[in-house]
């Protein structure tokens, strides 16, 4: 019974649109309403600026981390915490508050591996802003940083609960940047 109670309570921790009102209440823009209409940093840096970006990033980030609290908390396993975690992705992807509608679940992702995969979270986040520094898409490295995340989790011997979480975590952010990866193939994706 614990475990549904932290799937449900990271679930709507991660449906929180932190996007939708950080860029409603600072900055005054519904961020659906421009660029790429989507609630997360990429798309909060690209029409609101930098520290918009950073300020979304980390909010969707302490999503992440916040799910992986509530499973520890409630049941205390590692099980547990890689639920919490998924379920707040799920719910920043496929938010309550949106019509199901959401985020593509890198930062929150990242704010999970934060929490389980120290190691893991900082070689992924220097091949992510690599990758994004050198070819200004940050899609690009988001879907290659998603891709190699479970095969450092593995290379490292993280708990096997670790690897598959980084495994269904990757095919959940690679799919959400699907559209992203038709636009690259076709040299029509934007930088940032």
């Amino acid at each position: 019974m614990m475990y549904l109670a932290a799937a449900i309570a990271a679930y709507l921790i991660g449906s929180i649109p932190s996007g939708l009102i950080l860029g409603k209440l600072i900055w005054h823009k519904d961020l659906r309403d421009y660029g790429s209409h989507n609630i997360g940093a990429t798309n909060a840096w690209r029409t609101l600026g930098k520290g918009a970006g950073i300020a979304v990033f980390v909010a969707d980030s302490l999503k992440g981390q916040a799910g992986v609290m509530l499973g520890l908390l409630l049941v205390g396993t590692p099980l547990a915490a890689v639920i919490g975690g998924l379920c707040a992705i799920l719910g920043h992807s496929f938010s309550l508050f949106l019509r199901f509608h959401g985020g593509k679940g890198v930062a929150t992702s990242l704010g999970v591996l934060t929490m389980l995969m120290g190691q893991v979270t900082l070689i992924i986040f220097v091949i992510w802003l690599t990758i994004v520094y050198v070819s200004r898409y940050v899609s690009l490295g988001s879907v290659v940083a998603a891709f190699l995340a479970p095969f450092l989790a593995a290379l490292y011997g993280y708990p096997t609960e670790y690897v598959l979480f980084t495994a269904v975590a990757a095919i959940l952010v690679i799919l959400r940047h699907r559209e992203n990866i038709g636009r690259l193939m076709h040299g029509t994706e934007n930088k940032i």
